[in-house]
């Protein structure tokens, strides 16, 4: 699970981008690009080096409340980090 304390952002060789011809967002690494499913851009979006991962899901419980926010995000974020995706 990902420290609570942790302020999550991309690793500066990964972008984030919306790709309106796949109507999706993406995730462009070197030589790769990553198809993202669901609400994971959205998600992302939020892993701008200033909000901790509980102000992440502080907001996303208030965006879409009722989802299982708290328990995903985390895990989600822990499991990027270990991609090197995130920093």
């Amino acid at each position: 699970m990902a420290p609570s304390r942790w302020c999550p952002a991309l690793a500066p060789a990964v972008h984030l981008r919306y790709d309106r011809v796949r109507d999706t967002d993406l995730l462009l690494l070197p030589e790769r690009v990553v198809v993202l499913v669901g609400n994971a851009g959205t998600v992302l979006r939020l892993c701008d080096g200033q909000r901790e991962v509980s102000d992440i899901v502080a907001e996303l419980m208030c965006r879409y409340p009722g989802a299982p926010v708290a328990d995903e995000v985390p895990e989600f974020l822990a499991r990027i980090r270990e991609e090197g995706w995130l920093r």
